[in-house]
C-alpha cells in the first residue's frame, strides 16, 4: 500500500452536521492534492446508539455535500476479531492491565481536577492489582487500560497546528483500550483500523489532539509506524458552542431541504 491514504470516519449515532462536512471536505482536499485515496469507515461500535438508518443517511448526506470515497467501505462492527488480536498483543507486551473501576469511581478518585468535558486522570487504583482469568473470554469481560509511562513526553508535528507536546500522567493518564461489554475502546479500534488500512494521514477535529497522544503510544506498542496528523478547527454555532448532531439548522439534511449549500453555510459560521 503506497501513496497517500486518508479516511473519513463518521459514527452513525445521528445525522451529519456542518462540522462533520467541513472536516471531511478538508480530508478529501488533502487526499486529492496528494493524488491519493480517501476511504469511508463506519465507526459503529457503540451498539446502544448506532443505528443502521443513520448509516444510510450519512452516506447520502455526505455525497450531497460533495464527498466521494473508495468503493470499499470499512465497518468496525465487522472487525472484532482484528481488535481482539490487537488486545492480545498489548496484553502479551505487558502494557495494559485489567481495571474494575467505573467512570464514577475514576471521577471521584481522580488524582487531579479536570475541566468540564475533560476526562479525569485515572488514579491508578487497579494498576498493580494481580488478576487471573479462567479464559480469554473472562478476561475480555472486564475493562483494560494502557499503562501510560509517568512523565513521558509524547510529541508530534501537526500538519496545521505545528509542534504538539503532551506529558504522560499530567495531560492524560492510563486510558481504556478494552471495554467490559466486549468491544474495544475508540483509541484501540481507530489505531488498529488505521494500521490495517495503511492510513498515511489522519484528518480530524482539534478536539482529538489528546487522543492523538494516546494513540501514538498504541502505535509504538503494536510495533507500527504512525500516520501524519492534521487537526482541523471546530465549527461553532452563533453562540460559540461546538456543533452537535442535534444541531438542527446546522444539519446537512436540514440545509439540503432549505436549498442552502454547504459552502454557503460555512461562510457564515466561525471556527475555534
Amino acid at each position: 500500500m503506497t501513496g497517500y491514504r486518508g479516511r473519513i470516519a463518521p459514527t452513525p449515532t445521528g445525522l451529519m452536521h456542518l462540522g462533520h462536512a467541513r472536516t471531511f471536505l478538508e480530508a478529501q482536499r488533502r487526499a486529492r492534492e496528494a493524488d491519493g485515496k480517501l476511504f469511508l469507515r463506519i465507526e459503529d461500535l457503540d451498539q446502544a446508539r448506532c443505528k443502521s438508518e443513520f448509516v444510510d443517511a450519512l452516506k447520502e448526506d455526505l455525497a450531497w455535500a460533495g464527498l466521494s470515497w473508495e468503493p470499499e467501505v470499512w465497518v468496525q462492527s465487522q472487525r472484532l476479531a482484528s481488535f481482539r488480536e490487537a488486545w492480545r498483543r498489548l496484553r502479551e507486551a505487558g502494557v495494559i492491565f485489567p481495571c474494575s473501576c467505573s467512570r464514577k469511581d475514576v471521577a471521584e478518585a481522580a488524582r487531579a481536577p479536570h475541566e468540564e468535558g475533560q476526562e479525569p486522570l485515572y488514579p491508578g487504583t487497579c494498576r498493580e492489582v494481580e488478576r487471573e482469568f479462567e479464559s480469554e473470554r473472562d478476561a475480555l469481560s472486564i475493562n483494560w487500560r494502557f499503562r501510560v509511562p509517568e512523565a513521558e513526553v509524547v510529541a508530534f508535528e501537526d500538519g496545521r497546528l505545528g509542534p504538539q507536546r503532551f506529558v504522560g500522567q499530567r495531560d492524560f493518564g492510563d486510558f481504556l483500550v478494552w471495554r467490559k461489554d466486549g468491544f474495544p475502546s475508540y483509541e484501540l479500534a481507530v489505531v488498529s483500523d488505521d494500521i490495517a488500512q495503511g492510513i498515511t494521514e489522519v484528518v480530524r477535529g482539534r478536539d482529538l489532539l489528546t487522543s492523538t497522544a494516546r494513540q501514538l503510544l498504541l502505535y509504538r506498542a503494536l510495533g507500527a509506524a504512525s500516520p501524519a496528523f492534521f487537526h482541523c478547527p471546530l465549527v461553532v454555532d452563533t453562540e460559540g458552542k461546538r456543533l452537535a448532531k442535534r444541531a438542527g439548522s446546522m444539519g446537512l439534511r436540514e440545509l439540503r431541504a432549505r436549498g442552502v449549500t454547504v459552502a454557503d453555510a460555512l461562510t457564515k459560521l466561525s471556527t475555534s
